[in-house]
């Protein structure tokens, strides 16, 4: 192994929080909360990444408040699902690894059969091109009062992951979720302070990042995800993302795990490759088949290749200090040396940990170099499935449906 691929196995600082080295499980929708409930399937999914090698785990898609899911099968991040979600902290710790909390509002990207209002809350209102998808073809523009109350339900979320023993939060301001609607110039078209250029558009988010180190970050590190690229004409490009990674530096963030796409508008912009016909029609739910059908109409035909992400991360990377967690296609010793070697603090893993959650440490010791994971993206699907996400080629864990019904402290 040479030097720069070996850097990869040492300890790495996030704030108050020190890696036992620098591989990350990033946030993918693991399908393991029905009825929000954090079940035992998760906590087991956790816990064999963890005992795989990684330095920390990254519990996807923590919803801030019920409005703010996406889907009613999602983590919410409120005071009964605390004891759930320190059985899977507790688990991840007993392998020696550190767990994060991904905490989300979906804004006007969510498909809920019920909110307390009559529009979901966006930037800007108007017409809500992913409302298409669920009905909801309006959305309403943010008031001051609901800024306010939303950036108090990141910060009570926040106290409500640390209470639940994680080290970590990360504030997801990627792939089209509310805050990345601040963001992206296609969704925020205020003109008020909270609008205009790529920093002016990046405040509502270093507001609430800010509120959440002023409540936790003494004792958790806090970063931020952020799309390097929305992947689609219009959308925001690397120096924008520089840009708004200034912006969040200057206001304390931690680290930054870099990403890129939209949910809505370039799907496959987030995973560097096309969703496979086949796999779409395996989705239950009507109306993310549905949805996932008009995607495939619009996107390009996408050969996956390693670092898809790295020429728009390394914009950021020489834009800003702060440490930044690559991620997009990193799959190879060859692939993290040359992470490590653009100046990367850390490497976030998702397909090829699904595909083994071993492969940190078969990479240690020799067994592997590259990752069988052939970025079929029919993972992405299973997640809808009674097993949730798992790997089609390695097969869903043989109590994988029971465990998914089992709450996780119960």
């Amino acid at each position: 192994m040479d030097a720069e691929a070996a850097r990869a196995f040492t300890p790495l600082t996030l704030g108050p929080l020190s890696l036992r080295n620098r591989f990350i499980k990033s946030a993918t929708n693991e399908g393991m909360a029905k009825g929000g409930v954090p079940s035992k399937l998760l906590v087991e999914h956790h816990r064999r990444i963890a005992a795989g090698g990684v330095g920390m785990t990254t519990v996807a898609y923590c919803a801030v408040t019920a409005d703010g899911r996406t889907f009613e099968d999602q983590v919410l991040m409120d005071a009964p699902s605390v004891r759930h979600l320190r059985a899977l902290t507790e688990a991840v710790h007993r392998q020696g690894a550190a767990a994060s909390a991904q905490l989300t509002h979906g804004g006007c990207f969510t498909f809920l059969p019920k909110l307390s209002t009559q529009y979901p809350l966006s930037a800007s209102g108007g017409f809500n091109a992913a409302g298409v998808l669920s009905g909801r073809l309006f959305k309403t523009a943010m008031t001051r009062q609901d800024m306010e109350r939303v950036a108090q339900q990141f910060v009570a979320a926040a106290r409500l992951a640390r209470e639940a023993g994680f080290d970590a939060v990360e504030l997801h301001m990627g792939h089209g979720y509310l805050l990345s609607q601040f963001l992206s110039p296609r969704y925020n078209r205020r003109r008020d302070a909270y609008g205009g250029d790529a920093a002016q558009r990046a405040a509502y988010p270093a507001e609430v990042l800010a509120r959440v180190l002023d409540a936790v970050g003494q004792t958790l590190a806090v970063g931020c995800k952020l799309s390097v690229i929305e992947g689609y004409k219009g959308g925001a490009g690397a120096e924008e993302a520089a840009a708004i990674a200034r912006v969040l530096e200057r206001t304390g963030a931690h680290f930054l795990v870099l990403s890129g796409g939209m949910n809505v508008e370039a799907p496959w912009a987030i995973f560097g490759s096309n969703m496979p016909a086949a796999a779409v029609e395996t989705i239950q739910n009507p109306v993310v088949k549905f949805a996932t059908r008009l995607m495939r109409l619009a996107e390009p035909k996408l050969r996956f290749h390693e670092l898809y992400l790295r020429e728009p991360s390394l914009r950021v990377r020489a834009a800003v200090k702060l440490p930044l967690v690559y991620l997009g296609g990193a799959k190879s010793l060859q692939g993290i040396a040359r992470v490590m070697a653009d100046g990367f603090d850390g490497i976030a893993l998702g397909r090829a940990l699904i595909h083994d959650p071993e492969f940190v440490n078969k990479l240690k010791n020799g067994a592997v170099s590259v990752s069988a994971c052939t970025a079929c993206n029919e993972c992405v699907v299973t997640m809808y499935g009674a097993s949730g996400t798992h790997c089609v080629l390695q097969g869903a864990l043989a109590d994988a449906a029971r465990l998914n019904r089992q709450p996780a402290a119960d």
